[in-house]
């Protein structure tokens, strides 16, 4: 089988996606890990997985794999087989280091405060290598660019809408001071990729 990188330079090969995969999903259960110490959520699917996570006491990185089962039906009719393939191994993979997580890494003394922005920049920093790489973790995100492309819907303001529920949601089970914390750690999070991932500043894909 030949490497399309050899083919294309700007093209990234399939060890450097499983690379991307690997460190990408780590970093983003590294970060969940500090909103988990601090007790906070977030927006999109991962939100209603740690809205999920509190109420029951299911790791979250499987109840996330369970919420994106149907997503993936709307990933591969918007964005292809390639991204969905790519963000189904991700996903699956970020279930897996969300189990072990606990037996390898604890977090002893995190200010909340703290937590909320370095849990933001770690899953936005592991979300952007995710995104250079045509993968993801899947969920409203995905539904979001399929609403767009078939109805004609402005993706961002769908997706804008869902977090706003998510997170009204989220006063069902956490307090004001750690809704607001959630909310500026999803601002932190959103940061990193508005910042960093802009169309035509990065060749690889």
């Amino acid at each position: 089988m030949t490497d399309d990188s050899l083919l294309d330079p700007a093209r990234h090969g399939f060890l450097e996606d499983a690379m991307a995969i690997i460190t990408g999903t780590l970093l983003c259960a590294l970060g969940v890990e500090f909103f988990r110490h601090a007790h906070l959520g977030t927006g999109g699917t991962a939100g209603l997985a740690f809205l999920v996570h509190y109420v029951s006491g299911y790791p979250i990185g499987n109840v996330l794999f369970v919420l994106n089962l149907p997503f993936y039906v709307f990933a591969w009719l918007a964005m292809g087989r390639e991204f969905t393939l790519k963000t189904f191994a991700a996903v699956a993979l970020f279930a897996g280091e969300g189990l072990v997580m606990p037996h390898v890494f604890a977090i002893n003394l995190a200010v909340p405060l703290f937590a909320t922005i370095v849990g933001g920049i770690l899953v936005g920093v592991g979300l952007l290598i995710l995104l250079r790489h045509k993968a993801s973790l899947g969920g409203i995100g995905v539904l979001a660019a399929f609403v767009q492309q078939k109805l004609g819907w402005r993706a961002g303001k769908f997706q804008m809408a869902c977090d706003l529920l998510i997170v009204a949601a989220a006063f069902l089970v956490l307090s004001w001071q750690d809704v607001a914390l959630s909310v500026l750690g999803a601002v932190v999070l959103n940061l990193i990729l508005a910042v960093n991932h802009k169309p035509g500043r990065y060749n690889g894909y």
